[in-house]
């Protein structure tokens, strides 16, 4: 793509930050230039997101219906896999996945709800109740 070619559609971070991307100049040769944003990349990030908030949506939905534990959705709220919750928490990856049975769960002591809180970073009052509260 030429240097004037590179796109400058308006994003969600076009106001905060630029993305480098590179160009050929007048001579042909690769050049850095800034772009504030691609309708094509705006799109596919806006279906990522899409994606994200039916997948947080659909484990609340479980938990609600006594299908999963709390864990489930704070996985899926704070974009989080086994492997990074098990890193948080100290828990093996089958202890978690365990602790995803709504039987399993209720029988957790306070000192492993207050892990999982910690490593999603709220109360194990609101880890319990899925109270998410955004700063």
């Amino acid at each position: 793509m030429k240097k004037e070619e590179v796109p400058q559609d308006p994003g969600a971070l076009g106001r905060v930050t630029r993305e480098v991307c590179y160009a050929t100049d007048k001579d042909g040769k690769y050049t850095k230039e800034l772009s504030t944003g691609w309708d094509v990349k705006i799109n596919a990030l806006d279906l990522a997101w899409e994606d994200i908030a039916q997948r947080i949506e659909n484990a609340r939905q479980k938990v609600i219906n006594n299908e999963a534990s709390p864990v489930l959705f704070f996985m899926e709220k704070r974009l989080m896999d086994m492997t990074t919750i098990a890193a948080y928490t100290g828990f093996w990856k089958w202890q978690i996945k365990k602790h995803l049975k709504p039987a399993v769960f209720k029988k957790l002591s306070d000192k492993k709800l207050k892990r999982y809180a910690d490593a999603f970073n709220v109360s194990v009052e609101d880890f319990i109740h899925l109270n998410v509260n955004e700063d």
